[in-house]
């Protein structure tokens, strides 16, 4: 008690200008928002971007955790490039969010976008996810090693992907077909808008397999599904209904993949916003409504601060530009 009376006897020894002047540091450091944020999926819909976007929006309205609403947004194109172009000319603006994920490297990296992730706020990252690929449920191809036997013998036949060329499903395909004996280059890829649009000429039979995000293809998987999942980029089975999709590993095929997915702000945005969102975000982790989503998409909670997430951003660009090289996608 006495230590504490101490304490107290020294704040009240303070000038009254000095207690004035505290108050207002104080103030200056809290802000809330004060009309809805624009929560920006910079595809269409039925994509990763767009499920964390919409997920995110609803649980922070279920839990009442977010004093303003959180409008999601679809902006398509260039795999991510139109969105980033529009939220750049917006310096500043601390009431306009976008979902991110490695393409925000990749794109940049393939010559595909003027802006990268150095040019925007890191907010948080959120969770990880996994790479899955896709056919028909009435597909000839029974494993993942069928569909690259496949490829092999015909390169014309095509892998469909919600992201651009260069990019993480491109990267995530590349990837898994060099490690089962292919040259990763010959994989014919075909870029979509969105993950939906990809799923729409897999059903339409124009091309013959899709690799998408694990998380935004279970609700389309199980019982009575028009898809089958040939393998998972997880290093073991996933939970939350894909249980029964095997790993690349237990096919032979040594390649593991994970998709990081986060939130990233206009240029230059205050500080106190920053330390807003970061706030909420991990607070919304903790929710039992985000661990419901979170378990029913078969997410991994991932979260990194402001800080943490541009340093893992940087070192993310330098992973990715060697990876690049070695698969022929960017120059030497």
């Amino acid at each position: 008690m006495k230590t504490l009376s101490l304490k107290r006897l020294s704040v009240l020894a303070l000038p009254l200008a000095a207690l004035s002047g505290l108050g207002t540091a104080a103030h200056a450091q809290e802000w809330t928002p004060t009309r809805s944020i624009e929560f920006i999926a910079p595809a269409n819909p039925g994509g990763g971007w767009d499920t964390l976007v919409r997920t995110v929006s609803r649980v922070l309205q279920e839990e009442n955790l977010a004093e303003q609403n959180f409008a999601a947004i679809n902006v398509p194109g260039g795999g991510g490039a139109v969105a980033w172009a529009q939220v750049a000319r917006d310096s500043g603006n601390p009431h306009k969010l976008f979902a991110t994920s490695p393409p925000i490297i990749l794109v940049p990296l393939a010559g595909a976008s003027r802006y990268d992730h150095s040019d925007f706020t890191p907010v948080a990252r959120l969770i990880t996810d996994y790479s899955i690929v896709l056919v028909a449920a009435d597909s000839e191809y029974q494993s993942i090693n069928d569909l690259f036997d496949a490829l092999k013998e015909n390169p014309r036949l095509s892998i469909g992907g919600g992201s651009a060329p260069g990019s993480m499903d491109h990267i995530a395909i590349a990837g898994v077909a060099a490690a089962a004996g292919m040259d990763a280059a010959s994989v014919n890829y075909v870029p979509f808008s969105g993950g939906g649009d990809a799923m729409t000429n897999l059903m339409g039979g124009h091309i013959e397999a899709v690799v998408t995000g694990a998380g935004e293809a279970v609700g389309q998987l199980g019982e009575g599904s028009q898809l089958r999942a040939l393998g998972v980029s997880s290093p073991e089975r996933l939970g939350g209904g894909l249980e029964d999709v095997p790993t690349y590993q237990e096919q032979g095929v040594d390649y593991t993949f994970d998709i990081w997915r986060g939130v990233m702000g206009a240029p230059d945005m205050p500080e106190e916003a920053v330390a807003y969102y970061e706030e909420l975000f991990a607070e919304m982790l903790e929710t039992d409504g985000w661990e419901r989503a979170r378990d029913q998409l078969g997410w991994i909670d991932a979260y990194q601060n402001s800080e943490e997430f541009g340093a893992f951003l940087d070192e993310q660009q330098e992973q990715f530009s060697g990876v690049l090289r070695e698969l022929g996608l960017i120059a030497q």
